[in-house]
């Protein structure tokens, strides 16, 4: 069963199953899931994070989402939520399958009685039409037999029951729709989660990356539904790394050329697992175009300009600056200054000026602020590899 506690500002336990620990006020901090909630301030409001923790000696892979409660004028508590990656795993997957079960139930059920209930009152109005073809074909003995003479008025009576029913069982189909996009929503963030935990320098990258991606759609205007596509597409950027070695992927050091050759699969690797599945198709651009530079020097297809979707090109500016401000075993992340100018450079080369400009808009007004960017509080130190390698391996 998941683990919930709420902690105070600084991180202390206000509340605890463990009634010892809410006692001792004792800190929390230590724990990965309150130091993002800590450093997130209220920047973000609610957030899942994969993350290590350890118990009894051993380290178990976790998954913590967290949320912010005002509990007073400028008093916020944080209520955190955690559980094993592999039973919080295991109980999506059998909620996706439950809330399937139930919707193919529904119309099953809903199918049936409408079938049913249709016949029973179109009976009298079939019995109509017979008897009005046998007059059109000159039979004008034809007559209609019916039980009583308000039998047309509690056809209609039944007929507005049936919409009643009907319409009642649209709403529930909705309802499950939306549990399922939830679901969708959830399951695409597990997953998502599970891809960059290979990695503990990557852990929550794609998360981050998404978050970025929509604090720049916003700044371009983009409308809701194509801010939830953006998202999505986001989240699911770096799929393709699934295929990807492992020794690749944890590789503590920067990669050979025939190692780059190997990781600049990883979009065509995602394209293939994801463009099997119909309802996927809109979230593509991104998974297979985030490595496309403006000048038609990237991969895997060399387009240019016009030719990449501007989903991609979002995509591709968010995945940059994140690699860039996180520290690597081998380079130390830049600060967000240092790491906005460096994008800047990059404008009509790799990126698009309107889609660079909007992640500073974004950052100077705090919607990409502490625990998306790692602001470092010292400067970078002397690396043996330039700024320019640097930024190609990163944007792998």
């Amino acid at each position: 069963m998941p683990i919930i506690f709420v902690v105070d500002q600084s991180g202390e336990a206000l509340f605890h199953s463990d009634a010892s620990l809410t006692a001792s006020r004792k800190p929390m901090g230590d724990l990965k899931i309150v130091q993002e909630w800590l450093e997130s301030g209220l920047q973000v409001q609610s957030a899942l994070v994969p993350f290590a923790a350890s118990y009894d000696g051993k380290s178990h892979d976790m998954i913590g989402a967290y949320s912010t409660a005002s509990v007073a004028d400028g008093y916020n508590v944080g209520v955190i939520a955690m559980q094993d990656e592999k039973h919080a795993l295991a109980s999506v997957g059998e909620m996706r399958t439950q809330t399937w079960l139930i919707s193919m139930a529904f119309a099953v059920f809903a199918l049936g009685a409408g079938f049913i209930l249709s016949r029973f009152m179109t009976t009298p109005l079939l019995r109509l039409v017979g008897a009005a073809k046998q007059i059109a074909g000159g039979d004008f003995s034809a007559r209609v037999e019916t039980e009583n003479i308000t039998e047309i008025g509690t056809l209609a009576e039944t007929f507005n029951l049936m919409g009643g029913k009907i319409e009642d069982q649209i709403a529930n189909l909705a309802k499950a729709a939306e549990e399922n996009r939830e679901l969708f929503v959830g399951t695409v963030k597990a997953l998502a989660a599970a891809i960059d935990g290979k990695d503990k320098y990557t852990r929550g990258h794609s998360e981050r990356v998404s978050r970025i991606s929509v604090a720049i759609g916003k700044r371009l205007n983009m409308p809701a539904d194509e801010l939830e596509t953006l998202r999505i597409s986001a989240l699911l950027h770096d799929i393709g790394k699934i295929a990807v070695d492992d020794a690749i992927l944890k590789k503590p050091a920067a990669l050979t050329e025939e190692e780059f050759e190997i990781m600049k699969t990883h979009p065509m690797k995602g394209y293939k697992i994801m463009s099997q599945i119909p309802a996927m198709k809109d979230f593509l651009p991104g998974m297979v175009m985030h490595h496309e530079m403006v000048n038609g020097k990237g991969y895997p297809k060399g387009l240019t300009g016009d030719q990449i979707p501007l989903q991609a090109k979002i995509v591709s500016v968010a995945d940059t600056f994140d690699a860039m401000t996180i520290d690597r075993p081998y380079s130390k992340g830049m600060e967000l200054q240092p790491a906005l100018e460096r994008l800047r450079s990059f404008v009509g080369t790799r990126y698009q000026s309107d889609v660079v400009e909007a992640l500073v808009d974004a950052c100077n007004a705090g919607e990409v602020a502490n625990g998306i960017v790692r602001q470092l509080a010292e400067k970078r130190a002397a690396e043996s590899v330039t700024d320019d390698d640097v930024v190609l391996e990163l944007v792998a």
